[in-house]
């Protein structure tokens, strides 16, 4: 594995509050420490409580205070109740990072049904409650706020034995255009950043599932970044932070990759 970049940000974001999904490791994780750094406060929600925990005991030291809800959020009951107790814990709520996701791999032929019904209901419908539910929050609090979805170079371009996550992140670029159009009158941003790939544990999963070892999974990756490394989770964090912030106050409706050049071709 390559050694981590060192990447000094934006800040815009102290004093805010934000609600981080899929904040236990990987991506989610990254960008809840990197807004606490910022100065935001951050509610992070995620399936694993022990380590939600910690990570959030660790952000409430070093930011301006941290918080963890344990949440299935494909339930709507639940993305409603995270969202109501982030405003009852901090006052408000005015950043919402939908950063978890699932990839099962297969195609249209080896694909079951309860792959495909996961994935939608974790990375598109799940995202939709805790949209309906922020976008109520935020108007209510009368000063507007922001959404970045987490979406994937292949919600760009297709991606081999990977279906249900290429179309789900596709439908997810889509849901933040729309609403990026709807709610602009309410002062609510709502933008995209596509990562392409990125040490994580669903990366690292990804080799295990292909039967490649790390260094054969990292080869084959390789093949298709024309910046030829694979990113680090504070390449991603950020762009992230970026758009959260109010230096991108005049951006909404926009899709970033952070995907070292993976999708210009």
């Amino acid at each position: 594995m390559a050694e981590a970049i060192t990447v000094v940000g934006s800040g815009g974001v102290a004093d805010k509050v934000a609600l981080v999904t899929g904040a236990t490791s990987g991506i989610g994780l990254g960008i809840a420490e990197r807004l606490a750094a910022a100065g935001a406060k951050v509610m992070l929600t995620g399936r694993d409580v022990a380590r939600g925990r910690k990570a959030a005991s660790g952000l409430g030291q070093a930011g301006g205070g941290a918080g963890f809800l344990p949440a299935d959020i494909k339930k709507a009951a639940q993305a409603e109740k995270i969202v109501a107790e982030t405003v009852s814990a901090f006052g408000r709520l005015d950043i919402l990072v939908n950063s978890a996701a699932v990839l099962h791999n297969g195609t249209a032929e080896t694909l079951t049904d309860a792959a495909w019904d996961e994935t939608f209901a974790v990375n598109v419908t799940a995202v939709f409650y805790l949209c309906r539910a922020a976008i109520r929050a935020m108007k209510a609090g009368g000063r507007g706020g922001v959404i970045v979805n987490i979406a994937s170079d292949w919600g760009l371009v297709g991606g081999a034995n990977a279906l249900a996550y290429c179309a789900s992140k596709g439908a997810l670029l889509q849901m933040t255009r729309a609403m990026a159009l709807d709610h602009a009158k309410d002062r609510i941003r709502v933008n995209a950043v596509c990562p392409g790939a990125t040490y994580t544990p669903m990366l690292l999963n990804e080799f295990k599932n292909a039967g490649l070892s790390q260094a054969e999974g990292e080869a084959a990756t390789l093949k298709a970044i024309p910046l030829g490394r694979i990113a680090h989770v504070n390449e991603v964090a950020p762009a992230v932070a970026f758009l959260a912030s109010d230096a991108a106050a005049y951006i909404t409706g926009a899709v970033l990759p952070v995907d070292g050049g993976s999708t210009a071709d």
